[in-house]
């Protein structure tokens, strides 16, 4: 009997892209290989990369690289982000036999067994073509507690610098019934928190003129087994005072929220072709904190944007400050060949721009230390996630609205939601003891 060919996952970027590694990896695995782990020898690597930052890019390159090193002979296949935007450039690093777009990687097991010769083959479509959601089912995902739900692909909102657009192609939605099905068989095997994912989430189903995002939450939380629903990123105008009415009462939606605000200054989001104003922003903030017990909000801010001066950025920074974010993704602009923003000609210095990343990243680790301290004493439901490497018997697990929590127990209890009383405040998590 010979032995199984062996593929590894090199997974790069968001949510999406991990969801949508999972659905490759079960193609893979239902074609008969075994599947390793990434630093392994495997006879194919599939790096399924990310462009969303220069940084991202030269990660993605990095990952390519290092998956021929791991053994030379291998096929190594560039999916996804960079692939689809940046294909003649991931084609030419040594090692690389394929290049496959965004809207292939349901073929990815034919391709690579179709793979031949030393010249890599380039599989790339425009954005025009990328117009059918591709269905990519996930059965489980290995090490997770939590199960990412993909439900839409693609963006029309063409913010100035925003790439993803063009690599991602339009907005197209999963069928209702196959996202309830994927969900029901999440339920099944035992995940108890869905977390809904897509490039322009809320988009769900303006493509369908059908069931939105709402109709699905509710679909979903009828779900025996399923207790906690999470959303991914959030657009802030989805968020009106009538859907914020018709979640508010639902005892499985987690009281999180991920608002995508990129900057707090009104004439940065203007440039950036942004669809609110700080203004907006703030009110719906409110409305959330008026009618949603616990709630804690995240979000992504974007310093040294061209044309950003010291003022603008000071106003985003304020605004951050009184807004008492639980978590800031601080990334710095970095021009993305093709967007409107890497033409403008006010581009902002790096040194500039490490100096408001380091000050943004400052005010979010007070802001969260303040939040943290509020909930000392309290009794949370803490769903745990994984061991804490280095302490054999802490673990690591999330309240319902994203508080990162440490416990000792005494047996492992992964995927189990546990009464945790919170006790203290260690770094980026708080410790909790079982009562």
């Amino acid at each position: 009997m010979s032995e199984k060919k062996k593929v590894a996952f090199i997974t790069l970027g968001c949510k999406v892209n991990t969801s949508e590694t999972e659905g490759m990896k079960r193609l893979f695995q239902k074609a008969g290989y075994e599947t390793v782990p990434e630093n392994e020898y495997a006879d194919v690597y599939i790096v399924n990369t990310c462009t969303v930052t220069s940084m991202s890019d030269k990660k993605s390159r990095q990952m390519l690289r290092r998956a021929h090193g791991l053994n030379p002979q291998a096929i190594v296949a560039a999916v996804g982000c960079f692939a689809q935007v940046s294909p003649d450039e991931a084609a030419k690093i040594p090692g690389v036999n394929l290049v496959v777009g965004n809207n292939m990687k349901h073929q990815i097991v034919e391709l690579v067994e179709n793979v031949a010769g030393d010249r890599p083959v380039t599989l790339v479509n425009e954005r025009k073509s990328l117009s059918v959601y591709e269905e990519l089912p996930v059965e489980a995902y290995d090490g997770h507690t939590r199960a990412f739900l993909k439900i839409q692909d693609g963006c029309d909102q063409f913010c100035s610098y925003c790439i993803i657009p063009y690599a991602r192609g339009p907005v197209r939605s999963r069928s209702l019934e196959d996202v309830i099905h994927e969900a029901e068989g999440f339920a099944q095997r035992g995940y108890k928190e869905v977390v809904l994912t897509g490039i322009h989430l809320t988009s769900y189903g303006d493509d369908k003129n059908g069931a939105g995002l709402g109709d699905l939450i509710y679909r979903i939380h009828d779900i025996e087994g399923i207790e906690r629903i999470r959303l991914g990123s959030l657009e802030p105008m989805f968020l009106t005072m009538d859907f914020i009415q018709r979640i508010k009462s639902l005892p499985k939606f987690c009281p999180h929220f991920h608002i995508s605000l990129q900057s707090g200054c009104e004439r940065t989001l203007r440039r950036m072709n942004r669809k609110y104003t700080p203004e907006d922003y703030r009110g719906i903030v409110k409305a959330l904190r008026e009618h949603i017990p616990d709630v804690t909000l995240t979000t992504d801010i974007m310093v040294g944007f061209p044309g950003e001066t010291e003022e603008d950025f000071l106003e985003s920074y304020r605004f951050c400050e009184e807004m008492e974010f639980l978590w800031i993704h601080v990334f710095k602009y970095s021009p993305r060949k093709g967007t409107p923003a890497a033409k403008y000609p006010d581009q902002v210095d790096a040194a500039i721009k490490d100096q408001r990343s380091r000050d943004m990243i400052a005010l979010a680790e007070r802001m969260r230390e303040r939040i943290f301290g509020q909930y000392i004493g309290r009794e949370m439901s803490v769903l745990m996630e994984q061991p804490i490497k280095g302490s054999p018997r802490d673990m690591e697990g999330l309240t319902a609205n994203y508080i990162p929590v440490a416990v000792e127990v005494e047996n492992p209890c992964a995927g189990e939601i546990i009464k945790t009383r919170l006790l203290s405040i260690e770094g980026e998590r708080m410790r909790g003891t079982l009562d």
